[in-house]
C-alpha cells in the first residue's frame, strides 16, 4: 500500500536526496587533525560557503581562509572570508578572488596545512586565466562551450588549459604544504580531477586533449584560446609531480548517496525503488527516451520491476541549444519525457538540479503528470514546439509546475525520478 500522493512523494525524495550531502552533515567526520603550523582553508563551489561554515564548527584550533561561492549562496561565517561571483559565466569577482586564493596558499611551510573545500560550479568561480589570456576570453569560452553540447568532463577538460590555478596548479602553488581536498561530487564517475577542474589533483589530459574538444564542437573563438592551446607551453601538473606528493582527497557527498537517500523514501511510501545509474550522459531529450521506453515496459509488462515502483537516476545530461529558449537540463528532460510518454495514465516524475538551479534559472526543476500535456493544450502552450525552441522552463513556468528551492548550498548532479503507480 502507497502513501501520500504522487506529487508529495517525488518531492519527498528530492528533499532527501538534497539534505544527504548538505555540508553540515557529511563534512565533520572528514576533517584531518590540526597541524603543527597554519591552518589555511580556501576553496570554491557552490557548496564552498556552507562547507566553511560547517569547518568552522568543528575545527579545534585556529584557522584564516577565503573561498568563492555563487552569488546568492554566501553564508554567515567568522574566520573564513566568502566571496560571492558569477556563475555559469565567470566575472571580475572571480577573477580576483582566484588570485588571492593562489596567492594565500604560496610560501607555506611542511608544518601548515592547506584545507581546500571543492563542490559543483568551482570552475566557473574559480577563474584565473592563463598568462596571455583574458577574462573576456574565458566568458566566451564558457559561453561557447555551454551551447555547445560538451559535457562537463570536456569542458573542464579545455577550462583546465586555460587556467593559472586549476588542473592541480593550486595545489602546486601550495607546496611543501600539506593540501587535505574536501569534495562534494557533482560528476558523472566522481572524478576529483573532473569537479571544479580538479584545482588540486594531478591532471591526466593534455592541451592536445583540450585542442581535439573544441575541433570536435567546431569552436574557433575566441582566436586567442586556440592559440593558447596549441602553444601548449604550460602543461598541468601531471600524475607523479612531486608537488603534489603531499596531497590527499576525501569524497564527503556523491550522487550515489543521494538516490540511496531518496530510495528510503520512496520504499517507507510504498513504492519499489530501483537506480538506474548515478551516472547518466547524454541528450537530455535522448535520456528521457530511454526513461520513458522503461516506464512504459513496467507499466505494460511488470519490467525490470512492478509498479508501485520509482524509477532513480543521477549524473549530468547536456543540452545542444538551438532554440531560443533558456535551455536547462532538467526541464528539457522533462518536457521530452512528456512527449514521449504522451499521457501514459500513472506515470509522474520529477527532475531538479540539486543545487536549486537548472542551467542558469533560479528554478530547481520541474514535475510531470499523466496530464501535463492536456493541461498545456488547454492553455495554448505546444509542447512538441516548446521542446524545439528549448523553452523547457517556459513550458513549465506556464503549467505551474516548477520546482523551486533557492539554493540548497550542495550540488550533487542531476536528480530524476519517474513515480509508477500499480
Amino acid at each position: 500500500m502507497t502513501t501520500g500522493t504522487p506529487r508529495d512523494v517525488l518531492r519527498r525524495m528530492f528533499d532527501a536526496a538534497v539534505a544527504s550531502a548538505l555540508p553540515s552533515k557529511c563534512l565533520p567526520a572528514h576533517l584531518p587533525p590540526p597541524p603543527k603550523g597554519r591552518t589555511i582553508v580556501i576553496g570554491a563551489g557552490k557548496a564552498s560557503a556552507a562547507m566553511a561554515r560547517a569547518v568552522e564548527e568543528h575545527w579545534p584550533g585556529e584557522l584564516e581562509g577565503l573561498v568563492v561561492t555563487r552569488y546568492g549562496h554566501r553564508v554567515a561565517t567568522d574566520r573564513i572570508e566568502i566571496v560571492e561571483a558569477a556563475h555559469p559565466v565567470p566575472d571580475l569577482a572571480g577573477r580576483e578572488a582566484a588570485e588571492r586564493i593562489l596567492k594565500r596558499v604560496q610560501g607555506l611551510s611542511e608544518d601548515d596545512l592547506v584545507l581546500c573545500l571543492i563542490s559543483g560550479g568551482g570552475s566557473s568561480l574559480l577563474t584565473l586565466p592563463a598568462p596571455g589570456l583574458t577574462l573576456q576570453d574565458k566568458q566566451a569560452i564558457n559561453r561557447a562551450l555551454l551551447a555547445s553540447g560538451a559535457n562537463i568532463t570536456e569542458m573542464n577538460c579545455v577550462r583546465k588549459h586555460l587556467s593559472a590555478i586549476k588542473g592541480g596548479r593550486l595545489a602546486a602553488a601550495a607546496a611543501p604544504a600539506k593540501v587535505v581536498t574536501l569534495t562534494i561530487s557533482d560528476v558523472p564517475g566522481d572524478d576529483p580531477a573532473v569537479i571544479a577542474s580538479g584545482p588540486t589533483i594531478a591532471d591526466r589530459t593534455t592541451f592536445a586533449d583540450a585542442v581535439a574538444i573544441l575541433h570536435k564542437y567546431r569552436i574557433t573563438e575566441p582566436a586567442a584560446v586556440l592559440q593558447h592551446l596549441e602553444r601548449a607551453a604550460d602543461e598541468t601538473p601531471k600524475p607523479g609531480d612531486p608537488r603534489l606528493a603531499r596531497c590527499e582527497t576525501h569524497m564527503i557527498a556523491t550522487p550515489q548517496m543521494a538516490l540511496e537517500a531518496a530510495a528510503a523514501v520512496a520504499r517507507e511510501a510504498g513504492y519499489t525503488p530501483l537506480i538506474l545509474g548515478n551516472a547518466l550522459e547524454g541528450e537530455s531529450r535522448d535520456v528521457a527516451m530511454v526513461h520513458s521506453g522503461i516506464a512504459r515496459q513496467v507499466r505494460g509488462f511488470h519490467q525490470p520491476v512492478k509498479a508501485p515502483c520509482v524509477l532513480l537516476s543521477g549524473g549530468e545530461t547536456t543540452v545542444t541549444v538551438r532554440g531560443k529558449g533558456r535551455g536547462g537540463r532538467n526541464v528539457e528532460f522533462l518536457l521530452a519525457l512528456s512527449v514521449a510518454l504522451d499521457g501514459l495514465p500513472g506515470v509522474y516524475a520529477l527532475a531538479g538540479d540539486t543545487d536549486g538551479i537548472d542551467g542558469a534559472e533560479e528554478t530547481a526543476g520541474a514535475i510531470v503528470t499523466p496530464d501535463t500535456l492536456a493541461r498545456a493544450a488547454a492553455r495554448g502552450v505546444d509542447a512538441k514546439a516548446r521542446l524545439a525552441d528549448n523553452d523547457g522552463h517556459g513550458f513549465f513556468e506556464a503549467l505551474g509546475d516548477t520546482v523551486v528551492t533557492g539554493p540548497t548550498l550542495t550540488n550533487v548532479n542531476d536528480f530524476r525520478a519517474i513515480l509508477i503507480e500499480a
